[in-house]
């Protein structure tokens, strides 16, 4: 009874009430897409840096370079001497290196030369098909075998540079041997192939006219008997390296800038300033909602207040029929609570419904989705919680007023 009571009085100035309900709305909204992108951001970009201790490859900036080369967002800073690689990649120190190779792309989605080492880092599984064994093999993502609808067996030009507009090469055909089962990580955007792929579809020469007259079959036969990976003189663009003694991260970064042409970034340093950078962005847009949640608890607040005044008699008069000072209370509390419910469960439909919206942008740009359906309770459990006390605190006053209010006094001046 009282629940329904309060229900009705919200909606006795319904502007005032819709006002309230939108700033919470909005507020709310806000900090669940927050909430949800900050944590589903540093999950995907952690779980691509495991195995990764630093990234070798061209001087230039080091953020860059680990953004190419560990999660494919950006340019590469430029290619180094595979020979030269080598030189560190055999080195003690090194548990693991895998090195990387591209320039190309298909239909957007970049074309990365490597070894199975790369499947293994990322505890890759197949849903169909097998790794790349011979040149102009290639292993695609699940994201992009499904969003270019690619199966097994299908072939594909590539696009040179990162751009899918670019220029198509008219020799050298990739042809799909694998498709992976889902990561949720950076190589459900990837297609892969072997090193000397990449080599061979960016040799100064050309296949041979004739060449291009030869059936598919012939084509491809062709393509695995060129170049292999200890082709001298080649490049390539980074190598990922995973070291057994971590002197190696200590030591390195100084001992290659001197003595190389190279440049040595550690990942973890590198994105921990990015998240830094990230964190301020965040921080103040946290503000910016929390400002607006506290407008919203005023305009609940004089919305209680000024509705209250109005109806004093009416409170007087259910005094009268046996309600009890409490359950006076009890009903501007509701009242301001209700709207607080409402608002925050508008303001959480809205904020997935944005970060669908979000998910789709920087999956065109930066091969990054997020889950709108995911809950984190402890955040969320602490948002829902602050919204109400923001709707306790805006009903205090107006509830104590209820319950002090002088029956006969009310009555006499109604």
């Amino acid at each position: 009874m009282i629940a329904k009571l309060a229900w009705k009085n919200i909606w006795f100035k319904p502007l005032n009430t819709i006002l309230s309900i939108l700033l919470l709305t909005a507020s709310v909204a806000i900090i669940t897409v927050l909430i949800l992108v900050e944590k589903q951001f540093e999950e995907k970009y952690q779980s691509n840096l495991d195995g990764v201790d630093l990234v070798l490859g061209a001087q230039g900036s080091p953020l860059q370079l680990v953004l190419s080369s560990v999660y494919h967002v950006d340019d590469p800073t430029g290619n180094i001497s595979y020979d030269s690689a080598k030189v560190w990649m055999q080195h003690p120190y090194v548990k693991k290196a895998i090195p990387l190779a591209f320039g190309d792309n298909y239909l957007g989605y970049k074309i990365v030369g490597t070894t199975t080492d790369y499947l293994e880092k990322y505890q890759a599984k197949f849903a169909d098909g097998k790794p790349f064994d011979k040149n102009f093999e290639v292993v695609v993502g699940s994201d992009v075998a499904e969003k270019l609808n690619l199966k097994m067996g299908d072939t594909f030009k590539g696009t040179h540079g990162s751009a899918a507009e670019g220029e198509v090469h008219e020799h050298g055909e990739y042809k799909v041997v694998g498709i992976l089962s889902k990561t949720g990580k950076v190589l459900d955007n990837l297609i892969l192939s072997n090193i000397p792929s990449v080599w061979q579809m960016h040799h100064e020469e050309p296949l041979a006219e004739e060449e291009h007259i030869h059936t598919d079959s012939c084509h491809h036969d062709h393509d695995h008997e060129g170049m292999t990976i200890d082709e001298p003189g080649m490049e390539v663009t980074a190598v990922l390296i995973e070291f057994r003694n971590k002197m190696g991260v200590m030591l390195w970064p100084r001992l290659i800038a001197q003595n190389t042409k190279m440049q040595a970034a550690l990942p973890t340093y590198q994105m921990n300033r990015l998240f830094d950078l990230f964190g301020v962005g965040i921080n103040a847009l946290k503000y910016l909602a929390f400002g607006i949640m506290l407008i919203s608890g005023i305009s609940i607040f004089i919305a209680l207040f000024t509705t209250l005044k109005e109806r004093k008699a009416e409170f007087a008069l259910l005094r009268v029929n046996g309600a009890k000072r409490y359950q006076l209370l009890i009903v501007v509390l509701l009242e301001s609570m209700l709207l607080c419910v409402v608002g925050y469960l508008f303001g959480t439909l809205l904020g997935r419904a944005g970060l669908v919206l979000l998910s789709k942008a920087s999956e065109s740009d930066f091969k990054l989705g997020f889950n709108p359906l995911e809950i984190i309770w402890e955040k969320e459990s602490w948002l829902f919680g602050l919204t109400l006390l923001v709707g306790l605190l805006a009903a205090l006053i107006p509830a104590v007023k209820a319950y002090t209010l002088n029956i006969s006094k009310t009555l006499s001046n109604a």
